[in-house]
């Protein structure tokens, strides 16, 4: 069973950046796949992000393309994702999730592992 815990939330005004992070449990991290998604309120869980295992390969949804950077320090365990020049429409519980395959995915039921999620709120 793989653990991730999400950290780096917060309340920023717009245009204002914040970095998440999300510590796996897992010795094995570089066998995971990473990924970034965010639920707003009254809205269905949305992709945001995705890292291959050992970093080579990102893709990012559309509404953030330009803004957000994931990436991943697998020394530690550890995938990250900056994101810049935040607006309101940004507001929204920020998960972490692995898989335990090789290609990168942006599709939620995919992933075998969620954090617990992370509160981001921008203030226009």
């Amino acid at each position: 069973q793989v653990q991730l815990v999400e950290s780096g939330g917060g309340l920023v005004e717009a245009g204002g950046s914040l970095r998440l992070s999300c510590v796996a449990s897992e010795r094995t991290f570089t066998m995971l796949g990473m990924g970034w998604f965010r639920q707003a309120p009254g809205q269905a869980r949305e992709f945001v992000a995705a890292i291959s295992r050992r970093g080579g390969s990102t893709y990012y949804a559309d509404s953030v393309k330009g803004r957000f950077t994931i990436s991943r320090d697998n020394a530690k365990n550890t995938v990250y994702l900056q994101m810049n020049s935040l607006k309101p429409q940004d507001t929204a519980v920020y998960y972490c999730a692995a898989r335990q395959r090789v290609a990168i995915t942006t599709t939620l039921n995919d992933y075998d592992y969620w954090g617990q999620g992370t509160p981001v709120t921008i203030s226009s």
